[in-house]
């Protein structure tokens, strides 16, 4: 069977320009012709019919949804669609505590979705009509067709002043969390995302039906793509902590592919605490690391990097627990940004449901030099082939949250990842050109007892290079206990080199396990 792929790098930066409009327009002034839509005639609808219909989907040929007057769609640039706004007045409710209001397509997003209200088993179409939105000067809102369609819709808080979850551009959707700030995106499905020789497929949610039922909101979306068909349900609630979402997809392989990913987040890393930034502000990031807890216990935490070139690293497990990309640094002043608030952006964590089986967490990270595209993924890889009619269920729990949902209590996690030349401070010639110190802060779990001690371990693993004065201390007047070590290098070695460090007293392990990623050329201390 044929297959058609979008090309990578520009694809992926529109669906980053996508996932940057929802959290940005505000209400317009209403006028005086605003109207609520049109539906159309209701129909008999539950998940088991479109599970039914995804099925018959993946045995016939996809068939790409062709834009309409894409002419015209291409004069809505990104600023034109900011001022583009569906009419408060027209907003979508069926009594229940949230509203919908739908996107206007424009030239990042030229392909429609088609939207329904479900009442009572019943689904009825949410009919276009420019009246519903307020074009703001826009010049083209005269010339457009009468059919041209929505690019995807938005869940209101109850007062309609700002929305709380976003569904548009491919299969992505995001919240903007419990901190009322939108960040990093999830996605119904990844395809070959980063696989060598191979291009990124980006299936769609083409058909949605949302059902308001009191302060649950419940979303079907119905999944197509070149080599996957899927039936989603998502049952999403707001509360003061967290906004939740249970998932089941359903998903119907037309054609084999040679990476499927499950659960896939999508964020953006520039740079943090360890390296030091082009721009003035201290830190730019959507996230700071990726979570993991395995199927056997173990905590671990990955600071993401922003790397020399494209990189994706694999961490076996079996029915894992969970993982996820959060930020775990709140601190303003870390970020010093009061214009897209980086230290409210919100960490996902998904949470398997059922048995997951064998597989891996896949991180994929990207090199970039500015904070507009994001650059990093991950995913569930199922160990099993993803071959063609193969059906497959997953059933999880993505929790948008401020902080992770299921901190660990028996051990410490890390708060902070620091570099800077070996040796010891003040004393030049201890330094090593080759070499490079790594700082790290835990806090929480046992440490949180422990009085100030010097026969605390530093357990360090390395991949190359020789490790060299490991310690650890508890930092005067703070939470935190502090892992400190060198590691030195030959002149010539290069990156990726993998470490793993953890505290230790006793026998006992006292912290999650840091893993990381080095890479010497990026570091100016270095010698040539």
């Amino acid at each position: 069977m044929a297959r058609s792929f979008y090309p990578d790098p520009q694809r992926r930066a529109v669906l980053g320009a996508l996932a940057a409009l929802p959290c940005l327009g505000l209400p317009r002034i209403l006028a005086a012709d605003d109207q609520a839509p049109d539906l159309g005639p209701a129909e008999p609808f539950d998940f088991n019919r479109l599970i039914e219909r995804a099925r018959e989907l993946s045995q016939r040929d996809h068939s790409p949804v062709q834009p309409k007057a894409p002419e015209l769609l291409d004069r809505i640039g990104y600023d034109e669609q900011q001022r583009i706004q569906y009419r408060p007045s027209a907003e979508i409710n069926a009594g229940g505590h949230y509203g919908v209001r739908a996107f206007h397509l424009g030239s990042y997003a030229q392909e429609p979705v088609v939207l329904h209200l479900v009442e009572d088993g019943q689904a009825r179409r949410i009919q276009y009509d420019r009246r519903l939105f307020a074009y703001d000067e826009v010049q083209v809102s005269s010339e457009l067709p009468p059919d041209l369609g929505f690019s995807g819709f938005r869940i209101m808080h109850p007062d309609g002043a700002r929305d709380w979850m976003a569904y548009q551009g491919a299969s992505y959707f995001r919240s903007a969390g419990p901190l009322d700030q939108y960040g990093l995106s999830a996605r119904g499905i990844a395809i070959d995302t980063a696989y060598p020789g191979g291009s990124e497929e980006f299936p769609r949610f083409t058909t949605f039906w949302v059902e308001l039922s009191g302060e649950t909101v419940i979303i079907y979306a119905l999944l197509d793509g070149p080599s996957v068909t899927g039936a989603y349900r998502f049952d999403c609630r707001k509360g003061g902590e967290a906004i939740t979402q249970d998932v089941r997809a359903e998903i119907f392989q037309r054609d084999s592919v040679e990476r499927l990913g499950i659960a896939p987040l999508t964020s953006m890393y520039w740079y943090a605490e360890q390296e030091r930034g082009p721009d003035w502000r201290p830190e730019i990031h959507d996230s700071d690391g990726l979570a993991m807890w395995t199927g056997s216990g173990e905590r671990i935490w990955r600071p993401l990097n922003n790397p020399p070139s494209l990189q994706v690293n694999s961490y076996l497990d079996e029915n894992p627990r969970g993982f996820g990309l959060l930020q775990r640094d709140r601190r303003f002043a870390n970020y010093q940004d009061d214009g897209v608030w980086y230290n409210r952006r919100p960490s996902v964590w998904v949470e398997p449901k059922g048995d997951w089986g064998r597989g891996r967490v896949q991180l994929f990270e990207l090199p970039t030099d500015d904070e507009t595209h994001d650059n990093i993924n991950c995913y569930w890889v199922p160990e099993e082939s993803a071959e063609a009619g193969r059906q497959w269920r997953f059933d999880y729990r993505l929790h948008w949250v401020d902080e992770e949902p299921y901190k660990p209590e028996s051990v410490g996690s890390v708060r902070a990842t620091r570099l800077g030349r070996s040796g010891v401070p003040g004393q030049s010639d201890s330094t090593d050109p080759n070499g490079c110190k790594f700082v790290i802060d835990f806090e929480g779990g046992p440490l949180g007892e422990l009085e100030q001690r010097y026969d605390v371990d530093v357990v360090v693993e390395v991949s190359a290079g020789e490790v060299q004065n490991p310690y650890a201390l508890k930092v005067v007047d703070s939470p935190y206990w502090r892992g400190v070590f060198d590691l030195i290098l030959g002149p010539r070695t290069e990156g990726p080199i993998n470490l793993r460090c953890y505290l230790r007293l006793d026998g006992r392990t006292l912290t999650e396990t840091w893993q990381y990623q080095y890479f010497p050329e990026q570091h100016n201390h270095r010698t040539a």
